[in-house]
């Protein structure tokens, strides 16, 4: 028996489907939202209403790597001492800011900065005091673990430039040895 010839079939053909006119988007709104990102303390803003989605993020002022110069934190001086409290010690001298000691040991981390191992002990060191090098200068307490700051040279104690339990930074001058 022969086969007539058929037609190839074909897929039946589909309509796209129909696409959204886009979102209108008013002019007015996108101005309120650049200024209030701008002129106000928002770094970023996001508006949504039904399928329209506005993000507005305010760029930072010092491009992304760039580096931004901190001020130097300055020396913790105390208040002069009432006339009826008896002095406790002597405050360090303040010959010259600390930005200016070319000799300063400085921090190497962020934490509370001790001059003696306990609250009753003598510090480690005093001004006038003669340090070798690897001597123990002041402890750095840092996510509570003390950390030995070592004299980096030999040499006099000239300045502390820190009181005993005072936050330090990164890079802050802590004494000089001169």
């Amino acid at each position: 028996m022969a086969r007539k010839a058929q037609p190839p079939r074909t897929a039946p053909t589909r309509k796209p489907a129909p696409v959204s006119a886009p979102a209108i988007i008013d002019p007015d709104l996108l101005r309120t939202i650049a200024e209030l990102v701008s002129t106000g303390d928002l770094t970023e803003l996001e508006v949504q209403k039904g399928d329209l989605r506005i993000r507005a993020a305010r760029t930072p002022a010092a491009p992304i790597g760039a580096v931004v110069a901190a001020p130097l934190a300055q020396p913790f001086h105390s208040p002069a001492p009432v006339a009826a409290a008896p002095a406790a010690k002597p405050a360090a001298p303040a010959a010259a800011p600390a930005s200016e000691f070319i000799d300063a040991v400085k921090s190497p981390m962020v934490g509370t900065a001790y001059l003696r191992p306990n609250p009753e002990a003598k510090p480690f060191i005093e001004i006038g005091a003669r340090v070798s090098v690897g001597d123990k200068l002041l402890l750095i307490e840092a996510m509570k673990t003390f950390n030995d700051i070592v004299a980096p040279k030999a040499g006099v104690v000239t300045a502390i430039l820190v009181e005993d339990g005072q936050p330090v930074e990164y890079g802050e001058p802590l004494l000089v040895i001169e």
